[in-house]
């Protein structure tokens, strides 16, 4: 992909909005991107491909991430022809109207609660293996730190995404090689699997690149430097792609298709040995606290967008919408109700098909009627009817497969 920063006729772009609150660094943002994404689906992509291989979801990884990363551009463009900070349901209410703004409300929260569900129940697990406290204990130990710097806004946020993913990669790193080292180690499991059962392992991977939703609020980051914002999407979502890679790789040859955990991290420290399975576990602490704060922040301001709720000046408000975003996923955790694998396939299907289809809306939406020229926009290639087409078919594809799943007419792949 290319970037254009000029075009035939443009005027002069307008001067950015002032930044509510500190700027974003480029590290920081890029840091929001990879927290984002890096968190609860990698930890649950291995399990749910347990049937269909690890080829079947190479490609998957290939395709989504290519396709959310243009989905993602469409909305920065958006952004960047939008005066007013609004986060997507309020971009939806602008340029599609109240039935796309409620729509797009509805994918926000239906991702971010599945989302912030998988934490809850991850988190408790993880942290009953590591130090055998009680499930609902070990949640709320991962609960303080994870709402009280969501509780601080968009500058800790970012602070805190740049610190942990480092912390994160060198993890991995370490890991990486030590599973290369191991004789045990197998890199023909990686061929094995059906590819009948590939369509199932769509829908967790859209939810590892989940990271649409915090476009806006990095938009609003990064108002005084607009022009970075596609670059660090997609810095962000190439490092994304690598570790979604080479996580499932580094288990599955390790461990095989067959005795994998529904959180991966448990069976890859357990196959290495006792330092690899708390620094595994610490990983996976990691990825879903830096994605619960992606995700968090971007449904609280949403909710703001939505209700008209000023929780960045009203602390009252802020508190309430706090309460919104993070005790329904803790008591949906412990209900029975869904499992820490389900609450991300229920997910990706609902807010991939509405990921889908909206942001071309809203991108047709703003260059109609935007208020100033952007500073960056699209490349003809990837706003290409051709290209529309094949993201909308393949989201809509996979949702009717699932709802057919659901009534097992098709194969469904746990």
């Amino acid at each position: 992909m290319s970037y254009e920063t000029t075009w035939p006729g443009a005027k002069k772009s307008a001067t950015a909005a002032p930044v509510q609150g500190k700027p974003l660094s480029f590290i920081e943002g890029v840091a929001m991107i990879v927290g984002t994404n890096i968190g609860a689906g990698v930890l649950s992509i291995v399990y749910a491909s347990r049937k269909a291989g690890y080829m079947p979801l190479l490609f998957w990884l290939v395709v989504v991430g290519v396709f959310t990363t243009i989905t993602m551009l469409y909305v920065a463009e958006s952004t960047l022809r939008t005066r007013s900070h609004l986060q997507l349901s309020g971009l939806a209410q602008r340029y599609v109207g109240r039935p796309g703004s409620w729509l797009m409300f509805a994918s926000v929260s239906v991702n971010s609660l599945g989302a912030l569900t998988a934490y809850m129940s991850g988190s408790g697990k993880l942290l009953s293996s590591l130090l055998g406290l009680p499930a609902t204990v070990g949640s709320l130990l991962f609960f303080l730190p994870a709402a009280g710097i969501l509780w601080l806004g968009l500058k800790a946020i970012g602070r805190g995404e740049k610190a942990i993913c480092a912390c994160m990669v060198l993890v991995l790193v370490l890991l990486f090689s030590a599973t290369l080292l191991q004789e045990r180690t197998d890199f023909g499991h990686l061929l094995e699997g059906s590819w009948l059962y590939m369509i199932p392992v769509f829908n967790v991977v859209v939810f590892c690149f989940s990271a649409q939703y915090i476009v806006p609020e990095m938009a609003r980051g990064f108002s005084d430097k607009p022009a970075q914002l596609p670059k660090a999407i997609i810095t962000g979502m190439v490092i994304t792609f690598v570790l979604l890679a080479a996580v499932p790789l580094s288990v599955i040859a390790l461990t095989g298709l067959s005795n994998v955990s529904e959180v991966a991290t448990i069976s890859w420290g357990e196959a290495l040995g006792q330092w690899a399975f708390f620094s595994a576990n610490i990983f996976a602490l990691c990825a879903m606290l830096t994605s619960y704060w992606g995700l968090g922040g971007s449904f609280l301001t949403n909710l703001g967008d939505r209700f008209r709720w000023n929780v960045d000046g009203d602390k009252g408000k802020r508190f309430w919408a706090m309460m919104l975003v993070v005790v329904p996923p803790f008591v949906l955790a412990y209900s029975g109700l869904v499992s820490f694998v389900n609450a991300l396939y229920i997910a990706g299907v609902f807010s991939g098909v509405v990921l889908s289809i909206m942001p071309m809306m809203i991108l047709n939406g703003a260059r109609r009627r935007g208020d100033r020229q952007p500073q960056w926009q699209c490349h003809a290639l990837i706003t290409h009817w051709l290209v529309r087409v094949v993201i909308v078919s393949i989201y809509l594809a996979s949702g009717a497969y699932a709802i057919a799943a659901l009534f097992n007419l098709l194969p469904s792949g746990w």
